[in-house]
């Protein structure tokens, strides 16, 4: 059974750095760019960073020299190194393969992602 689970977030003060983690059970990453997206309240999911099967990366402009992606094929494992954190960050985080979604039954399968809130 194919699941996504996302780790790392949580509170933390403007400026701040956290450290996203994302792993998955029935699906290898090794064969896929994969990415991460986020989703802020009341507003639509959206690219966040992308990294390729050779490593290369790129990054909305909005998180561009800030935020970095990294994979670790060896353990199945997609991160996501957040510095400088503002207030407009506050979103849930989410993985997932890209451009083509994991899918399940023929439909686009996310997981459940992961809080991070940048507030003083």
């Amino acid at each position: 059974q194919v699941q996504l689970v996302e780790s790392g977030g949580g509170l933390v003060q403007p400026g701040g750095s956290l450290r996203l983690s994302c792993a998955a059970s029935g699906i290898i990453f090794r064969p896929f760019a994969m990415a991460w997206f986020r989703e802020a309240p009341g507003k639509q999911r959206e690219w966040v960073a992308l990294i390729t099967i050779g490593g290369r990366t790129s990054y909305a402009d909005s998180v561009k020299g800030r935020f970095t992606i990294s994979r670790d094929d060896t353990k199945n494992a997609v991160y996501l190194q957040m510095n400088g954190l503002k207030p407009e960050d506050t979103s849930v985080y989410y993985c997932n393969k890209f451009p083509q979604k994991v899918q399940v039954n023929g439909m686009d399968y996310w997981g459940k992602g992961t809080l991070v809130t940048v507030s003083s």
